[in-house]
């Protein structure tokens, strides 16, 4: 893979930059109810040294009654602050899943204004398997001030879906399992109805990533989206479950150079909740 800093790095590119003075790393691991997996408490016995913990579910705006949504610009910047990370830091984000979590906070970065953040491609298992240097000791942290820009294009509440569903302007792509997608499979979250929203197409996230969780290339994620129909001329919605893999369609859409995307922050949680907007089943 060739890196880039404003979206994808290699363990090889990180390996190389670890100790630069304004690379900051942060393990942004989180898990799905069931999955029996503890990402604060595996962050403490084991990560990239100098990483700090993001958490997503506690970095988010606790006022919402969905989970994990994007914080407001004043709580991000304070979060940050505390964690070291600012103005002028190139920042990589991991997971311990592979590649899952992390295209989620690199897309807040993002949101907040910021470009210099990178997702570490195959995430921790592939850093731990090349054998890499691990630690179990906190981060030493200096304050460090970051200027949140909030950038409104990058992200669509359900009114704004709902429009766009109607009027098929913009394509909206889901990022859940097939079976999800077609309302087969039950949601993992209860009071959910099954289904998609109306016009959307399927693109699952784990299609476009390789054995070993690291993300196929720009040509291969290309045929990937045109084989499920997505019309890539358009401006695209993302959307999944609860907002976090519809980022690796965002992660995977911006190698690309298809630049005009945004996320449904709320997605299936939200949409699947109310009763007044439709669902449909099936393939498409």
């Amino acid at each position: 893979m060739s890196d880039d800093p404003k979206t994808l790095v290699s363990t090889a590119w990180l390996a190389a930059h670890l100790k630069d003075p304004d690379l900051r790393v942060l393990d942004a691991s989180m898990y799905l109810p069931g999955t029996d997996r503890d990402a604060r408490a595996e962050y403490d016995a084991a990560h990239i040294p100098g990483a700090r913990f993001f958490d997503i579910d506690e970095i988010s705006d606790l006022r919402s009654d969905l989970p994990h949504m994007a914080p407001p610009p004043e709580k991000f910047m304070s979060r940050m602050r505390a964690m070291g990370v600012g103005d002028g830091h190139q920042v990589v984000v991991y997971d311990g899943a592979g590649l899952f979590s992390a295209a989620r906070v690199w897309w807040l970065f993002r949101l907040m204004g910021h470009r210099d953040v990178a997702v570490l491609d195959g995430g921790f298992p592939k850093w731990q398997a090349e054998g890499h240097p691990t630690e179990d000791m906190p981060p030493v942290i200096k304050d460090r001030h970051l200027t949140a820009r909030f950038q409104n294009h990058l992200v669509r509440d359900v009114t704004q879906v709902s429009q766009a569903s109607k009027l098929g302007s913009v394509q909206i792509v889901d990022a859940r399992a097939p079976g999800r997608f077609r309302g087969d499979a039950p949601e993992p979250r209860p009071g959910l109805r099954a289904g998609h929203i109306p016009g959307a197409r399927n693109v699952h996230y784990e299609a476009l990533l390789n054995d070993d969780s690291t993300m196929k290339s720009p040509a291969d994620t290309r045929a990937l989206f045109q084989e499920a129909g997505v019309d890539l001329a358009k401006p695209i919605i993302t959307s999944c479950g609860s907002g976090v893999t519809a980022a690796i369609l965002g992660l995977a859409l911006t190698r690309m150079g298809h630049d005009s995307w945004s996320l449904y922050d709320g997605s299936w949680t939200e949409w699947g909740m109310f009763p007044t907007v439709p669902v449909a089943t099936g393939d498409a």
